[in-house]
């Protein structure tokens, strides 16, 4: 078997041609938005029909806490603030049962980079409870949200090596990373990635490429309006393509949108405006493999229906239950309105696990998970008013 460095030193896995991101960034430049999102929509029609998913989910903020200073992220908080924590077994089992109370199927293990490697703090409290890392005390969470629920985890731990990821595949569904960029200008002073080592690209990619050699199923993204060209978000959406191709591993692509929020460094950052996000979410459906599924934040624009118009087939996890850490300001919309909205416009809102179908098999799925997942084989709640969703 050839070894994991062996991958990653795959300089063609690396490279992306320059003719092929300027012949995108052409099209771009020279069609109308309206004639793209008529490409994108119809790639999406063909694959995907009439159906736009979601995952009900439960929010799990294991620990808010992060070696990385992102200058747009108001989760984090440095050990010294009253609000730092990582969360005790307790917690984490409450939530995840409430989750289950409002028909929830994946539960989101959200969580700051690393804390314990640059703080005293985090690490003391880790070997409190008996742990030398976050990602050790994290795959013991799974463990608990598998034997004490129906709950599916979803692992949102950002940078891992191939060790750790091995040990999370056994206890999760599946794994998401953030690309966000490909830009190494991003993390140079005042930029918005300055001295956070997670979000050097370079390491962002390896654990995409490592995800895939351990065949893992994987949600990632890239993140607009932080200072990043045209070019640089094309050449993010060629590079998951390219591993994609390689390692058939990626599930779904995010295109997120940049929120401005008070108390950051970049409050006073503008936002990208409807047209980068619609233009955006099209070149990702006509560059991506038509099996990827195409996901946006539906609480970050008010005007979400156009990204149905664009090629999404998917508006990710909405829950009944905890807000959108990530985006406190920004609340879910009710799905039962999401569900009328998208009948208006011919098409039919359905919820799906975690994990997509085509991944349900022996080589992406340890038997600890494709056990646990029969206790959803039909996919679906059984009871409608299970759809009923309060604004949180």
């Amino acid at each position: 078997m050839t070894s994991l460095s062996t991958h990653l030193n795959d300089k063609e896995l690396w490279k992306i041609d320059k003719d092929e991101v300027a012949y995108y960034g052409h099209m771009v430049l020279n069609a109308s938005l309206e004639k793209l999102i008529n490409v994108a929509s119809s790639k999406r029609d063909e694959h995907w029909g009439n159906v736009i998913t979601y995952s009900r989910k439960i929010f799990v903020p294991l620990t808010n806490m992060c070696r990385d200073t992102c200058s747009y992220c108001t989760f984090v908080k440095h050990p010294d603030d009253p609000d730092a924590k990582i969360m005790s077994p307790q917690e984490v089992l409450l939530s995840a049962r409430k989750g289950e109370k409002k028909g929830c199927k994946e539960l989101l293990f959200s969580l700051g980079e690393k804390p314990e490697k640059r703080y005293a703090k985090p690490k003391r409290a880790l070997e409190a409870l008996g742990y030398e890392s976050i990602t050790d005390y994290l795959t013991d969470m799974c463990k608990l949200v598998i034997g004490k629920t129906s709950l599916l985890p979803h692992v949102n731990a950002g940078t891992l090596n191939e060790y750790e990821i091995m040990k999370l595949k056994n206890v999760c569904a599946s794994m998401g990373m953030m690309l966000e960029t490909t830009s190494k200008r991003l993390t140079k002073k005042g930029g918005p990635h300055y001295a956070c080592p997670d979000k050097v690209p370079i390491q962002r990619i390896r654990t995409l490429i490592s995800a895939g050699y351990c065949k893992v199923p994987f949600t990632t993204g890239i993140l607009i309006g932080i200072g990043e060209t045209l070019e640089e978000r094309i050449e993010a959406l060629l590079l998951i393509e390219k591993i994609n191709k390689r390692y058939g591993h990626i599930q779904e692509v995010i295109i997120q949108n940049f929120q401005t929020k008070p108390n950051i460094l970049m409050s006073k950052h503008p936002e990208p405006k409807l047209k980068d996000m619609l233009q955006t979410i099209a070149l990702a459906r006509i560059i991506l493999n038509p099996t990827i599924s195409i996901q946006a934040p539906p609480n970050l624009e008010k005007k979400h229906l156009e990204y149905v118009y664009a090629g999404i087939n998917d508006w990710g996890g909405i829950s009944p239950v905890t807000r959108d850490f990530i985006n406190p300001q920004h609340p879910w919309p009710n799905i039962n309105s999401l569900e009328t909205m998208m009948n208006e416009i011919g098409f039919r809102l359905m919820e799906r696990l975690t994990v997509y179908p085509k991944f349900n098999t022996q080589n992406f799925l340890s038997t600890t998970i494709r056990s646990h997942m029969l206790k959803h084989s039909d996919y679906l709640h059984p009871d409608n008013k299970l759809k009923e969703l309060e604004t949180v």
